[in-house]
């Protein structure tokens, strides 16, 4: 009599291949779904791209958490306060990158700390300077401006003059996404970030504080900082308006190019804003305008959004409407 294999465990193989591959789906789609839900409200995520003001999908993109975003943002931001071109940002953020994966290790190789692993053993700092995010930048910078023609070199050749890494080429293959880091925050591009609003209110002095400790007393913009406390009123409402029914303006940044300030006074301008909404999550910043266009924590999927150019109508009515050159951040209360 012959003899078959018995079918069961070929179909119990094919059974648990089929559960394992529908579990994997309904996680990507809880995730997809949490990040989407909400007009952007889901799980935090930030994404640079090269366009405008996002909206174009097939343009280079780099996707991170909020936290990555923030130093980031920070990075280049410092390179800009200084005055210095796209390409040290490119190389700071690919450096930052291959170190530490834009974040701020309190550990790594020996005494290696913060977002460029430096060595308080080798001169870079105290550790507490060194996990610094404005600190560790400001001395990357200061080194890689010491090295000839740095702006020439190919970015490894650049980065290894400064960080003297026993894997040097290992920076190479971050310079794509750091140069579109760099059109994020530097250039033509932009920074998108969604997930919930602020669950806590903002501190706008704080956001002030940050602001001027980065680009210092800048000449090329007026800063002010206004609380927006509401007014007590006897009614018990405690919404936020005033006695009288009012609803009390919002805690708010504004900062203001000064006339003839130039691409220079532009490209600082942009790095605020998109400072600001990078560092959103940490810092309960609701909103931030930025000459015609607006972002909304929570909301439009995370995106900039056009909201008109001065003289519309949409202008007119928008309390949050920026005018040109000009930048306004808004906090939760």
């Amino acid at each position: 009599m012959s003899e078959t294999r018995d079918p069961r465990p070929r179909r119990r193989r094919l059974l648990r291949a089929v559960v394992g591959l529908l579990v994997l789906l309904a996680v990507i789609g809880y995730f997809a779904v949490q990040r989407d839900s909400n007009g952007g409200g889901g799980a935090p995520f930030c994404v640079a791209g090269a366009d405008p003001i996002g909206a174009d999908e097939t343009s280079a993109t780099y996707e991170m958490s909020p936290e990555q975003a923030a130093n980031a943002a920070t990075i280049a931001a410092v390179g800009i306060a200084k005055g210095l071109p796209d390409r040290a940002v490119t190389i700071a953020l690919a450096t930052a990158m291959q170190e530490s994966a834009l974040r701020n290790l309190d550990h790594g190789d020996r005494d290696s700390l913060g977002l460029f692993q430096q060595r308080p053993s080798m001169g870079w700092g105290t550790p507490e300077q060194i996990t610094d995010p404005v600190y560790s930048a400001g001395i990357f910078y200061d080194h890689l401006v010491d090295v000839p023609g740095y702006s020439r070199l190919p970015l490894t050749v650049a980065a290894q003059k400064v960080q003297r890494s026993g894997f040097p080429q290992a920076y190479a293959k971050h310079e794509p996404d750091a140069t579109v880091l760099t059109a994020a925050f530097a250039g033509g591009g932009t920074l998108n970030c969604g997930g919930p609003a602020p669950a806590g209110p903002g501190d706008p002095q704080r956001v002030q504080a940050d602001l001027i400790r980065i680009f210092g007393k800048d000449g090329m913009h007026t800063m002010s900082a206004r609380a927006g406390q509401a007014v007590a009123n006897t009614g018990g409402n405690t919404s936020g308006s005033t006695g009288g029914g009012q609803v009390a303006p919002e805690p708010e940044v504004t900062l203001v190019e000064k006339k003839n300030g130039g691409e220079e006074a532009t490209r600082r301008s942009r790095a605020m804003a998109h400072w600001a909404v990078a560092n959103a999550k940490a810092m309960g910043i609701s909103r931030v305008s930025y000459g015609r266009h607006g972002w909304v924590a929570g909301k439009d999927r995370g995106r900039w959004q056009d909201r008109g150019g001065a003289g519309t109508k949409e202008a007119a009515k928008d309390t949050h409407y920026a005018g040109p050159g000009e930048v306004r951040i808004f906090m939760a209360r």
